[in-house]
């Protein structure tokens, strides 16, 4: 049994690496490289000094110090074995981290290799020359101290510390498709002229060739099935080889209707000799946005609704498995989001992935975030911070590039520009339009956005797109404003189409109150769930009847760690998610977004967690995408109600009596029953 674990946990921590990257073919070989590791602080400088074992993917600073809300930001020192074999005599050997937070220095045998600046993007480096053979030592030193020459240096989530994405070793023979350049597969599979009737394709790869050796690249793309739909050789020469290709009648990938996914292969050839190989999914489609009808994929309307998301998950952080990942698709796909915001950097290679094979459209960006509303002074002109976002945008769009469900290239949250309101930051418009060039230069298909919170037009021009973080009835402003706000930004946007990137409130599940005090209670620690679901439902009846809206993304899907936190029942904790931390308890808004979302038939009772009362007259809200639904109070009927427009059914001044009530609802689909109860006390 337990060899039989052993093999199994083997086999798991293998998949990891398989899962997040797949740099494919015939004559590499990629292993992965996530056990056998341990760490301990830089301070530990005896020579003996011992290593707690660790599995990768890991952060050392899952929890806050204990007695307060600040957590360790520092340096630690990994290491390990790495073994060089004889089969990899001759070879080229490559290090491939998927993300080392936020600085991470490399050494092979005590000798540096390099030193790569930001977490949440991905490095290589080749090792070839700094290996021997046999057991190598390993080593990194990770850091994800604050430094303001690398982005994000604030922001409203916590940095978590160490190697928190898998590790790769590939092995190649001398002519190779670079798995350095950035980062990325090698290979850009550019989409251009994109329709029903044919699909143009470029296939840019890019080359390492040391042999001398007169090689061919070929490129084929082939169908879920296997077959080839389009093939063409050409010569390897350069360091950069561009493949035309047609496909006709191509399967369109059509978001969460038909995530239809093709298979580019490309193979560096010697003769009849494949020598090097990358395979890479991708979903052909073509998009854009109307400045009065939203967002159109493959020229017809799709309503862009969803979340924000972190990666941050109770008891890992940011390191999470596979297994975390996929709970949280689950969650998104139950809801009835078709759109995701990754915020507030680039997240890990699992979920857009998942997001490619289920049909999730994307908003991506860089850790490019402002003070918002933290005391921070100037940042721009900081040595290096310019230098490390361009970096930061150009490993994003090429190693981010193959997936379909990218859309939208973010350049920065709230960063502010608003001098009159504001304290005086350095002015960042022109470092905007920079990074909005670049983005452009290298990938002119997708189009750029931004999530400003500050009310000016001094955004206008600095991309495609705009989206604003609008808090209406959570913080100073009322719900019933954003309507008027909303209207009021489309007109002074002057055809820049509008978006929502933020909206929503705080709850913990554990807090109740009805009828709700209209005091703003968003700074304090009490933050009843039925507030969170009532600032939810007005929000959503002004952005489900506006059209124009290109999206419309909540914060947040699911509670995180922030270390500036002192609010709501926890300190250190930001919990506008729709589900709590551990992914166990989905909020009453949750419930709501699914009526409204979802068009699997459902009836939820709210406040349902609010089972000790005062009050004997209270409300019943029902979320419902039924026709009708019809209330039972121990029994007896209480009424039937037809939902209105945004999936509410709301029986108003109910009697409930002392003792226990049992809150029973149900409706009709077709000839199926539903129904749904919980219990609520009187005292």
């Amino acid at each position: 049994m337990k060899r039989l674990l052993t093999i199994l946990s083997t086999f798991l921590l293998s998949t990891i690496c398989l899962m997040a990257l797949d740099l494919g073919g015939q004559n590499r070989q990629d292993i992965c490289l996530n056990e056998g590791w341990g760490y301990h602080s830089i301070f530990e400088v005896a020579k003996k000094a011992p290593f707690e074992p660790v599995t990768l993917p890991h952060t050392w600073n899952v929890r806050f110090i204990p007695g307060t809300v600040r957590y360790d930001r520092a340096m630690n020192v990994y290491n390990r074995t790495l073994t060089i074999t004889p089969e990899m005599q001759g070879k080229r050997l490559f290090l491939y981290f998927e993300g080392v937070n936020s600085v991470a220095s490399v050494f092979i045998n005590r000798h540096i290799v390099g030193e790569h600046k930001g977490g949440y993007l991905a490095f290589c480096y080749e090792i070839t020359d700094f290996v021997k053979p046999g057991d190598n030592l390993l080593e990194v030193w990770a850091s994800n101290a604050f430094r303001t020459d690398v982005l994000p240096i604030s922001g409203d989530f916590n940095v978590y510390g160490g190697i928190h994405r898998p590790c790769h070793l590939i092995v190649t023979e001398q002519d190779c498709i670079r798995p350095d350049f950035y980062a990325s597969p090698g290979v850009l599979i550019r989409q251009k002229n994109v329709s029903a009737e044919q699909a143009d394709l470029d296939i840019e790869t890019f080359l390492s060739l040391k042999s001398g050796k007169q090689c061919r690249l070929k490129a084929e793309v082939k169908d879920k099935a296997g077959n080839i739909v389009g093939s063409s050789t050409v010569a390897a020469q350069g360091d950069v080889v561009h493949i035309p290709l047609t496909i006709p009648n191509p399967h369109l990938w059509q978001a969460k209707q038909d995530p239809y996914l093709y298979t580019v292969e490309v193979s560096l050839m010697d003769g009849n000799k494949v020598i090097d190989q990358v395979r890479q999914p991708t979903g052909l489609r073509s998009f854009y946005v109307d400045p009065d009808q939203g967002f159109f994929l493959n020229g017809k309307h799709l309503d862009l609704v969803g979340f924000n998301r972190h990666d941050d998950f109770d008891g890992r952080g940011s390191a999470l498995l596979p297994e975390h990942y996929q709970q949280d698709m689950e969650l998104i796909l139950e809801s009835g989001a078709t759109f995701m915001r990754l915020a507030h950097y680039p997240h890990n290679e699992e979920m857009y992935r998942l997001s490619d094979e289920n049909g999730i459209v994307l908003w991506t960006e860089i850790p490019f975030c402002g003070p918002g509303g933290m005391a921070y002074t100037g940042f721009l002109d900081t040595p290096g911070f310019k230098e490390n976002a361009r970096q930061c945008a150009h490993e994003l769009v090429y190693q981010k590039f193959n997936h379909p469900s990218i859309c939208f290239w973010a350049i920065f949250n709230e960063v502010l520009v608003d001098k009159d309101n504001f304290i005086g930051y350095d002015d960042p418009t022109e470092f905007f339009k920079e990074i909005n060039a670049i983005y452009k230069g290298l990938d002119p298909s997708r189009l750029t956005t931004f999530a400003t919170c500050v009310d000016t037009k001094l955004y206008i021009g600095i991309a495609d797109l705009l989206a604003w973080n609008k808090y209406f009835g959570w913080y100073s402003d009322a719900v019933g404003q954003a309507d008027k706000f909303f209207d009021n930004a489309k007109e002074e946007a002057a055809g820049t189409p509008v978006g929502v990137s933020e909206y929503g409130a705080g709850a913990s599940p554990n807090q109740h109150s009805w009828p709700l005090d209209n005091a703003n209670k968003a700074d304090g620690h009490f933050h009843p769930e039925e507030a969170q679901a009532v600032c939810h439902e007005g929000n959503w009846a002004c952005f489900s009847t506006r059209p124009y809206l290109w999206c419309k993304t909540i914060w947040h899907f699911a509670d995180i760690q922030s270390y500036q936190r002192k609010e709501g029942e926890k300190d250190g904790f930001n919990d506008k998610g729709l589900i709590t931390y551990d992914r166990k308890i989905k909020k009453d808004a949750f419930w709501f977004y699914k009526a409204n979302w979802n068009p699997e038939p459902m009836i939820y009772i709210a406040s349902r967690r609010f089972t000790d009362r005062t009050e004997a007259q209270t409300d019943v809200r029902v979320y419902t995408n039924l026709k009708q639904v019809t209330l039972f109070i121990n029994g007896k009927k209480i009424g039937t109600m037809k939902p209105d427009n945004i999936r509410r059914a709301l029986f108003n001044g109910v009697t409930i009596q002392p003792g226990q009530n049992v809150i029973r609802v149900e409706g009709k689909n077709g000839k199926q029953l539903l129904s749904d109860q919980c219990i609520w006390n009187l005292n």
